[in-house]
């Protein structure tokens, strides 16, 4: 029980993390990569196309997102 309490706070932690630290399309960028939305992760190819993009740009965007979360975490929190 404990871990599923200390699963929920963190991410409760991380959602929190990504609407302050992230504007809306690298927040809408990590959510589709790594299933934050309550779907599978989806691909940089799937998540290009749904997001009208080139693969290549989601790449750089969630470099920028993941390095931006990691630096308002702080690189030992980081779940990434």
């Amino acid at each position: 029980m404990a871990d599923t309490l200390g699963s929920r706070e963190l991410c409760g932690c991380l959602r929190d993390c990504i609407a302050k630290t992230l504007d809306k399309r690298e927040a809408q960028i990590i959510a589709l990569r790594y299933g934050l939305d309550g779907r599978e992760p989806r691909t940089q190819r799937e998540t290009a196309q749904l997001c009208g993009i080139s693969r290549s740009y989601v790449s750089r965007i969630e470099k920028k997102a993941l390095e931006k979360l990691r630096a308002a975490l702080g690189e030992d929190a980081s779940p990434f």
